[in-house]
């Protein structure tokens, strides 16, 4: 057989019996006088395996170890008891390879139908059902100012980067502030004097209020545990370059008053 024949035979393209030569996973047959390769019923054979085999899900590494077996088979034991063992061992690993996946599929699943349940998904999203739930209560209650959409975009950051059990003290913490409709009130008016600081200059008087403010009504959770905030850590100065001066000034107070009561 040519190789356009052989290819056709079993199901595949010339250029992936070219790739498998060059992996050697199929062996190259012997050329006729012309040149032309000429392949034999067992190049048919091992070809068509290795076709199912990939079908399988299997890499091509793990098929040349496949193939290896039948090539190493030594005298007095079958090829397919060799061959067999080894492909069990494979068949298995991957069996439970694909039961990782589908269990992961199922969780991501879960948490796409809970945010697709969701009458409104959040502008920061996609972000995790607790926290696209907790903006969904906060709709209507929390104001809707610059500031707050900046907040909620700082806090989605969060989550994401937080590690699990961080996460949940934050989500907690947030849920437990929004009970109170005196919190809510207070959280209102420090996304107010926030943002009526948009052009101020950071000695402005109103810098302090806004940060007593932003403290009365921040969960000290949130807070790193035993640990002084470094102003001029990677992240904050990031943060605060996001904000006008005097807004990074009151949050900068707004950290300093909150390490300084813990």
């Amino acid at each position: 057989m040519r190789i356009g024949e052989l290819a056709e035979a079993v199901g595949v393209t010339t250029r992936a019996v070219r790739h498998y030569h060059h992996l050697g996973l199929l062996p190259e047959p012997e050329r006729l006088a012309n040149g032309y390769r000429d392949y034999t019923l067992r190049h048919a054979v091992v070809l068509a395996r290795i076709r199912r085999l990939t079908e399988l899900g299997l890499g091509l590494a793990e098929i040349r170890d496949v193939l290896a077996e039948d090539e190493g088979a030594g005298a007095g034991k079958r090829l397919a008891e060799v061959a067999g063992k080894d492909l069990v061992e494979v068949l298995t690993e991957l069996d439970q390879d694909l039961a990782r996946q589908e269990a992961a599929i199922r969780e991501r699943r879960a948490r796409l139908r809970v945010l697709l349940e969701t009458e409104q998904l959040p502008a920061e999203g996609p972000v995790s059902p607790e926290l696209a739930a907790l903006f969904a209560r906060t709709a209507g209650r929390v104001s809707d100012s610059p500031m707050a959409a900046l907040d909620r975009e700082v806090l989605a950051l969060m989550e994401t980067a937080a590690p699990p059990a961080e996460r949940e003290r934050l989500l907690a913490a947030l849920d437990s502030l929004l009970e109170s409709p005196e919190a809510v009130a207070r959280i209102d008016e420090a996304y107010a004097l926030l943002d009526a600081l948009a052009d101020a200059e950071p000695d402005d008087p109103r810098v302090e209020a806004a940060a007593r403010r932003l403290a009365e009504c921040t969960p000290r959770e949130l807070l790193p545990d035993g640990a002084a905030i470094d102003h001029e850590h990677s992240f904050l100065r990031a943060l605060y370059a996001d904000f006008a001066p005097a807004q990074a000034e009151a949050v900068r107070r707004t950290l300093r008053i909150l390490t300084e009561e813990a």
